[in-house]
């Protein structure tokens, strides 16, 4: 395993891995050659090809015929461990760039917006947008717009693989876009399981601080298990994801018009919006500012998992044209 990348081999794949990882298409020895050597690493296009075969028997790249070769989940998996320890605000880091990244003009219902990305297997599909109804319907969510894409598309950063379909969600991430732009900074504190209770938002009960993390806090959340979404959404009480984030007191009113811009947009992330240094669910708020609670893009999709249906996770995977994005009523099985 790359795990640690103790040795002189093991680093090497890394390094190769993390080029392969960054690219949507295939790539050939003589491009990961030249792409590692603009990083400072040195290896021929044969010692390139030696830590390929060794990369392929491992399962973490996938020959595609001439074209080179392309890295495998499994591998990006590898590559997440090995890296954990340089990428502890990872996450945060990412939701930063996505913000500066994020074009969507509500107003104009234009530009680019941060997306999550989920993986179903096509049989499946049918019976996951079927247990996502409910989170659709009782708001739980970042937008009911959404988009998807067939084996071989692309949906932000991520290529849908054979035998699967392509989901993407609205990224809470478009809220710190967008007020980016309206000049007002955003503070993401934490990823969290929120609990509710009669529709309204009750307690945190599990927090991941976005500063001291590499993997994203939804991702985990989903994959222990530790939702009920699709009870929330029947009966207004149980526990969905949400995210934590701090404004400046000043900035309140502007924060309020992009709210509303945003839902005349299709875009209603924004669970709460606390009074000036007032607590919010619990969780003290800095002097002059004001707390704010996201929900989690990713609830539709933990109702989905909650009925037993797979589904690969990728948080904030890029951007997408508003103008892809259609309403979740609209789709077909």
């Amino acid at each position: 395993m790359v795990q640690g990348a103790t040795s002189d081999t093991e680093k090497k794949i890394v390094s190769i891995l993390k080029v392969l990882s960054e690219f949507s298409e295939p790539l050939g020895s003589i491009t990961i050659a030249r792409e590692l050597e603009n990083r400072g690493v040195f290896l021929s296009e044969r010692a390139v090809r030696h830590y390929l075969r060794i990369a392929d028997e491992r399962g973490y790249t996938e020959p595609k015929g001439r074209d080179g070769r392309m890295v495998t989940p499994r591998g990006v998996d590898e590559l997440r461990v090995a890296l954990a320890p340089d990428q502890l605000s990872f996450i945060l880091e990412k939701l930063e760039l996505l913000a500066f990244r994020t074009t969507f003009d509500p107003k104009k219902r234009a530009g680019q917006l941060p997306i999550n990305t989920s993986l179903f297997d096509k049989y499946d599909f049918p019976r996951a947008l079927e247990a996502m109804k409910d989170a659709f319907q009782a708001g739980l969510c970042v937008s009911h717009l959404v988009a998807t894409s067939s084996e071989g598309g692309k949906l932000g950063d991520v290529i849908v693989p054979k035998g699967k379909v392509g989901l993407a969600t609205v990224c809470g991430a478009t809220v710190n876009g967008v007020l980016l732009k309206r000049g007002v900074p955003m503070e993401s504190k934490f990823g969290a399981v929120m609990e509710i209770e009669n529709s309204r938002p009750k307690r945190f009960v599990a927090i991941i601080n976005y500063g001291g993390t590499s993997l994203d806090p939804s991702e985990q959340y989903i994959r222990a298990g530790m939702t009920s979404v699709a009870k929330a959404a029947r009966s207004g009480s149980g526990r969905i994801l949400a995210n934590f984030r701090e404004i400046p007191a000043l900035s309140r009113s502007i924060v309020e018009e992009a709210i509303a811009d945003l839902k005349a947009a299709g875009v209603a992330g924004v669970y709460v919006l606390g009074s000036v240094s007032e607590s919010v669910c619990q969780i003290a708020v800095s002097v002059n500012r004001v707390g704010m609670v996201l929900l989690g893009g990713l609830n539709p999709v933990a109702a989905a998992v909650e009925s037993g249906i797979a589904a690969e996770n990728v948080a904030e995977s890029g951007m997408l044209d508003f103008e892809q994005l259609v309403s979740f009523w609209n789709l077909k099985a």
